[in-house]
């Protein structure tokens, strides 16, 4: 296939009948303008023009090539005007998977007022804790909590949180508190994410670090239920304080070692790559940047 960049030339020639008006179009040197027509026409095997010191004139086989690459070359170039268009203005599908802890009414609400404010862009959001692969499942940002494993994605830290050591008051009727972390080991707690219904916390206080392996009768791999079997009583559980400071401040949990929390976990927003960027996904990421979420905590 003859080179495209040759034929938008051999186009512009036949429009303005003149190698040096076609070079002054396109921003090129008449001598480059005269080889590529050249290219052209031994890549075809025919003559396209005929040569005067005045002007050029299309051969009968030029002509009808003119004919027959005229109207593609308009679509690509009405190809390259929309495409160019929406990124002067955000629209389009916006695909945006979130973990299950995330998908929460502040974050919703957010995502409303997106919505909202960009009438031209639609979302489509997956909350899953699976991490999905951006570009096999065609995601445009990815919301991520904990140490990143593809190294491969463009990652913007938003913030991070924290997990409390909390309780509802009924289980703790007729139960000692738990004094250290150590002491977790013998009360029944509420796992998530857990293996076996057990599971190891990590929880730092100070300068002070230390694991706890944990057991329970109820685990679960998704938040919301593990909260709720937090709030029904059926053990301790380890819970984002975006989950529970809301219920401590009314007495429905009691935040147990005090002086002990998780590390800070960090959120991301992952996107594929930083070049040609679309601008709805340009417009998203600012507004998560700017967003006083309290679903973390800005660093």
């Amino acid at each position: 296939m003859a080179d495209l960049n040759n034929i938008l030339i051999f186009v512009k020639i036949a429009q303005f009948e003149s190698i040096t008006r076609a070079a002054r179009s396109l921003g090129m040197t008449i001598s480059m303008v005269s080889r590529r027509l050249s290219a052209l026409e031994s890549e075809l095997g025919v003559a396209l023009v005929k040569r005067s010191t005045r002007r050029v004139a299309l051969t009968p086989q030029g002509r009808n090539y003119l004919n027959e690459c005229q109207e593609p070359l308009n679509h690509l170039q009405e190809a390259e005007r929309v495409l160019t268009q929406t990124q002067k203005k955000p629209e389009g599908l916006l695909r945006i998977t979130i973990p299950v802890i995330l998908s929460q009414d502040p974050f919703l609400d957010f995502i409303s007022a997106f919505v909202n404010d960009h009438a031209r862009i639609r979302v489509e959001l997956l909350v899953t804790n699976l991490f999905l692969d951006l570009i096999a499942d065609n995601i445009d940002v990815a919301l991520r909590s904990g140490e990143l494993q593809d190294s491969s994605l463009v990652a913007r830290r938003l913030g991070s949180t924290v997990f409390y050591v909390v309780a509802a008051p009924e289980y703790l009727k007729a139960r000692s508190l738990p004094a250290e972390p150590a002491d977790l080991e013998s009360h029944d707690c509420v796992l998530f994410n857990a293996s076996n219904n057990e599971r190891d916390w990590n929880l730092i206080s100070g300068r002070r670090n230390v694991t706890v392996h944990v057991s329970g009768r109820v685990s679960s791999r998704d938040i919301d239920s593990a909260a709720a079997f937090v709030h029904r009583g059926l053990g301790i559980g380890l819970l984002p304080s975006t989950y529970c400071d809301e219920a401590i401040a009314k007495g429905k949990l009691v935040r147990l070692l005090p002086k002990w929390a998780s590390s800070p976990i960090p959120v991301f927003a992952l996107y594929a790559s930083r070049k040609f960027l679309p601008l709805r996904v340009s417009v998203f990421l600012e507004g998560l940047a700017g967003w006083k979420s309290p679903l973390w905590i800005k660093d």
